[in-house]
């Protein structure tokens, strides 16, 4: 079985700002939406602060939901336009003899 596509946060901010005021005009704090979305509050704080970039499809379109807006608005689907992490964060580089 096929495992299921993944989707990267465009803007941690935007998802910030959105969850001040969701579609229906209330507020909604992490721990409620990661209770409503049916993840660990870990979770949305880790995309808050960047340290996590992708989620599976059905986890983004659950968050997308909750607050209100097309999924498109905040997530991208990962491939080979979409990176699952972000090229401008530096990464680890290892040096190999010659």
């Amino acid at each position: 079985m096929a495992s299921e596509p993944r989707y990267r946060l465009l803007k941690p901010r935007l998802l910030l700002e959105l969850m001040e005021r969701t579609g229906t005009g209330a507020g909604i704090s992490g721990r409620e939406l990661a209770a409503r979305v049916g993840v660990a509050h870990g979770t949305i704080d880790a995309l808050l602060g960047g340290k996590t970039q992708t989620q599976p499809a059905s986890v983004a379109q659950n968050i997308a939901d909750v607050i209100g807006v097309d999924l498109l608005i905040l997530w991208a689907p990962t491939g080979r336009s979409v990176p699952a992490e972000d090229p401008a964060k530096p990464t680890t580089r290892v040096a190999v003899p010659a």
